[in-house]
């Protein structure tokens, strides 16, 4: 048996020499997209932390009062955002919001687009579909070494790692979602003349928008369970006292702030949750 691990398959060393190669020689386009993407996060950063929290809890109640229309998910935010400024993890959490919600904006930007293309040709959406597993069942931590090499330390490699783990649900989901069309429907809308882009806007896009919406729920799920993960990489947020409260084996700080994902993470859910009728 020793010629089995005599003959080792260097794939160890066939990724490091190829992220060396990518540092050496893509150090402009890693320097070009830190840039856009920390000036996505300050600007949302800013959005949430510059008014009154109050201010921010407002809002939040009246964007779910638009799409829910239940005074009762309304009264549920409302409480929820008051628990956490009487925690005192406001900061944390506009924190751990602005990673969600840049998470969502790169992800639904190119998610819907590339689950889409997928949907229209299944050759492709085969030869993504090993490339989507790797990226959901490769352990996370794996995500953050090359995010701290190409990126260093901050909210960026953070936001690069989640992005990486939670790109494929809205890519997956839009694909069921516009694949799933009804070939009536489809023949329907072709009969009466509508071109490509009429068929994808105003028939399968349409159709597949619960799925979509879907994706965007999911994604915000998966972001949040990379808080702490984030925060490994020098990410700012509720993933900080969580860090901190296990080297310390604080257990109430641990609790507390856990606590505080968990009411953060609930109230995303009703507030974007869509159930087909």
């Amino acid at each position: 048996m020793d010629f089995l691990t005599d003959t080792k398959i260097p794939v160890g060393s066939a990724a490091e020499a190829v992220f060396d190669w990518l540092q050496d020689h893509g150090e402009w386009f890693f320097d070009t997209l830190s840039d856009v993407l920390e000036a996505l996060i300050n600007s949302i950063l800013w959005t949430l932390q510059t008014p009154h929290p109050l201010a921010v809890l407002a809002v939040f109640v009246a964007l779910t009062w638009l799409l829910q229309r239940s005074w009762k998910i309304c009264l549920f935010v409302a409480l929820g955002f008051l628990f956490i400024l009487n925690q005192g993890y406001w900061e944390e959490t506009t924190e751990s919001l602005t990673l969600v919600l840049s998470a969502c904006v790169v992800c639904m930007t190119l998610g819907v687009p590339i689950g889409v293309a997928a949907a229209h040709r299944p050759k492709l959406y085969m030869a993504m579909r090993p490339v989507l597993d790797l990226m959901q069942t490769l352990p996370t931590f794996v995500y953050l070494i090359p995010a701290i090499v190409f990126f260093g330390i901050g909210m960026v490699p953070g936001l690069i790692a989640t992005v990486v783990f939670v790109l494929p649900a809205p890519i997956r989901l839009t694909w069921l979602g516009v694949s799933s069309t009804p070939k009536p429907l489809l023949e329907a809308a072709r009969a009466f003349g509508a071109t490509p882009t009429q068929v994808l806007t105003k028939v399968e896009l349409p159709y597949a928008f619960p799925q979509i919406m879907a994706g965007l729920n999911q994604t915000i799920m998966l972001s949040l369970s990379m808080v702490v993960i984030a925060a490994l990489v020098g990410a700012d947020g509720l993933g900080v006292p969580v860090v901190r409260a296990l080297n310390q084996v604080n257990t109430a700080l641990g609790f507390e702030s856990g606590f505080v994902i968990v009411v953060v993470a609930i109230m995303l859910d009703r507030i974007l949750r869509i159930d087909r009728k």
